[in-house]
């Protein structure tokens, strides 16, 4: 049995699992049927996507771009390898080696789904498509279907704890053979997916109201939202329970329904993340106007991946300092202006990109604002 095979027969027998799934997430999918290969572009709201798409997708098998710290889950890794052979992305740096990858696997008549965001969102609202995913769509000569899923970020917040039962929902909301897309520019391509993916978890809950029930409501939720509006600390809010609560007394209720209660100063998520990254790119936080660091935590680790994906541990237990033009993490310093590109994956790893290699943080902290600084220094804002 070659690779390919063992993919679908694996493939086939994970379908028997659907009607437990769709039970547990409440999901109401729409099939995706389309002949021959296909790509397909879907918005990504939860760590479970690949699964609710895959029961979507029922026989028609197909290999998912995923980040390649799956690979380095250990024996989990290794035999979600072994089982779909996903094509790995690494976060935080080039895509040239996931695009040929894809296009390979085009060319041998197989299917992909990507999520074409590039990240799972950490608000509720859809992240505009990495911008080459319109010219990839192009040059893969495949019909191009796009997937929306709808409940998802309330059901399971990439920040959050544990499912929230609701009502989730997919919809196959375009489909576009070779010939149109060989009409059209990569530009053009691009507005399609943005519109066929896009979601808003507060719009839709204004006309819905639909109630998600869960055992720790706001748990966790500081990993997303790490900036106080009332004493704007950093790293001072705290969650238990449904409270989110700041050292300086502030606090609100996170209701099933997603809203903040009181809903000053603000009524979602969204308005807060909006809030707290233009504050940070002004700098306007509380932080010591010395040489020392603009803030730290704690109890991270730092490592090294190799070429070959394999993970090498620098630092464990360290401390994680941001200054205004560098990070300094486990005995080394990394200037802002020499990391190429950073981004974050799951809800507590910090990718980046140095001259001597690529680097993992990770922790049980909040690490998207240092995201957020480096992010603010290429723009100058700091």
């Amino acid at each position: 049995m070659d690779e390919y095979e063992r993919h679908q027969k694996l493939w086939r027998f994970f379908q028997h699992f659907r009607f437990f799934i769709v039970r547990v997430f409440r999901l109401d999918d729409e099939p995706i049927r389309a002949e021959g290969p296909i790509l397909l572009a879907a918005n990504h709201v939860t760590a479970c996507d690949s699964v609710l798409i895959g029961m979507a997708l029922g026989k028609k098998q197909v290999y998912f771009v995923a980040n390649d710290h799956v690979l380095r889950m250990g024996v989990a890794g290794r035999f979600i390898q072994w089982c779909f052979g996903p094509i790995p992305r690494r976060k935080g740096a080039s895509a040239l080696l996931t695009v040929k990858d894809c296009l390979r696997h085009f060319r041998a008549g197989h299917s992909i789904c990507i999520f074409a965001e590039g990240e799972q969102s950490w608000d509720g609202r859809t992240i505009p498509v990495v911008e080459g995913t319109g010219s990839l769509a192009k040059a893969a000569g495949v019909t191009l279907v796009t997937y929306r899923l709808e409940g998802g970020y309330l059901s399971l917040p990439r920040w959050g704890r544990g499912l929230r039962r609701g009502r989730m929902r997919g919809r196959v909301t375009g489909v576009y053979p070779p010939d149109v897309l060989a009409s059209l520019s990569k530009e053009e391509i691009n507005r399609l997916l943005n519109e066929g993916i896009r979601e808003n978890a507060w719009e839709r809950q204004k006309t819905e109201n639909v109630r998600f029930r869960g055992r720790h409501p706001a748990e966790r939720l500081e990993k997303c939202l790490y900036l106080c509006p009332a004493c704007r600390g950093i790293g001072t809010l705290h969650s238990r329970g449904d409270r989110f609560a700041c050292r300086c007394g502030f606090g609100v209720r996170y209701t099933d329904a997603g809203f903040f209660q009181p809903a000053a100063p603000f009524p979602t998520v969204a308005e807060w993340e909006d809030w707290q990254k233009e504050q940070m790119r002004l700098g306007a936080f509380t932080h010591d106007s010395g040489d020392g660091p603009l803030f730290s935590d704690g109890d991270v680790s730092l490592t090294k991946i190799d070429e070959k994906n394999r993970p090498e541990r620098i630092a464990g237990k360290t401390e994680i300092q941001q200054y205004t033009d560098r990070i300094a993490c486990g005995g080394r310093v990394f200037p802002l202006r020499e990391i190429r590109d950073m981004a974050m994956t799951q809800a507590d790893r910090l990718l980046f990109s140095a001259p001597d290699g690529y680097y993992e943080i990770r922790g049980g902290v909040s690490l998207r604002k240092y995201l957020e600084i480096w992010s603010s220094s290429l723009n100058g804002r700091l």
